[in-house]
């Protein structure tokens, strides 16, 4: 099946074609009378991109469960921080300019990332803006909307760079050899959260050998810290890069039915 994609921006800033990688985009995965609207970040380190298992399989499953849903094509190494962080934050901003026309709640906007992707979703809940300004901008209205998601989801996410605990192709591919600790720091669970940052729903596995468990755990004790509600689930077994987890264990893939309570709990 096809499915409309539609890009980020008109013409992508910083993109640099002799990367071979696409301009950042959304595949589009209408629903008719949608519920709410969620951008899916698949994972891959900063170094490529998961799409089918943590993409198009999860915007059929919020489909399925009547949301609307974007999967985003996001840039990755050679591209380096902020890149990523500006696709995000454009990704949410352009959903929320097309809440009226696709018939969903422009407040009702969750972004769920896996892994990498889950550190890029923890970014855009806590590098946000109610909007950009100033003259440099002003011809493009999307940039001057919020670009702060409504809910979050971080699976398995190595939400810390440059700790004992990272995932370290993650950090490098992200910042580069010889990166700042302190920016490391700030794009870490306890640096980066924020009082006013969405709720969010966070899941691991304590068996994953590829991004600790203590990843997840820092997010909740970091968010807990500054009084934001989370949902946290550690499943005892099972290892890392699930998406669904239909192929895996059965119990691990209770956190689907789970994350869709906890859109309900806060959205009706």
């Amino acid at each position: 099946m096809e499915y409309e994609i539609i890009k980020l921006w008109e013409n992508t800033p910083d993109y640099h074609p002799e990367y071979n990688q696409p301009e950042p985009n959304l595949e589009v995965h209408p629903v008719d009378n949608p519920r709410g609207c969620v951008v899916v970040i698949p994972g891959g380190g900063y170094e490529w991109i998961a799409f089918d298992h943590e993409g198009r399989e999860l915007a059929e499953f919020y489909n399925a469960h009547g949301y609307y849903a974007y999967v985003l094509t996001y840039r990755f190494r050679p591209y380096r921080h902020p890149v990523e962080q500006g696709d995000a934050n454009r990704a949410i901003r352009l959903a929320r300019y097309r809440a009226k026309d696709c018939g969903y709640d422009a407040n009702k906007i969750a972004v769920i990332g896996f892994s990498a992707g889950g550190h890029l979703a923890m970014t855009a809940c806590t590098k946000f803006d109610s909007g950009i300004d100033g003259d440099e901008i002003a011809v493009d209205e999307i940039d001057r909307i919020s670009c702060r998601p409504d809910l979050g989801v971080l699976c398995y996410g190595v939400l810390t760079l440059g700790t004992d605990y990272t995932h370290w192709g993650t950090t490098l591919n992200l910042l580069g050899e010889g990166y700042d600790p302190a920016l490391a720091g700030e794009l870490s669970a306890a640096g980066a959260v924020r009082p006013d940052m969405p709720p969010c729903f966070i899941w691991h596995t304590a068996e994953d050998d590829l991004v600790p468990v203590q990843n997840s755990l820092e997010m909740a004790k970091a968010m807990r810290s500054v009084g934001v509600p989370y949902e946290l689930h550690v499943f005892p077994f099972g290892g890392h890069g699930f998406g669904l987890a239909t192929n895996a264990d059965s119990y691990v893939s209770r956190w689907g039915g789970w994350m869709i309570d906890f859109f309900e709990k806060f959205w009706g």
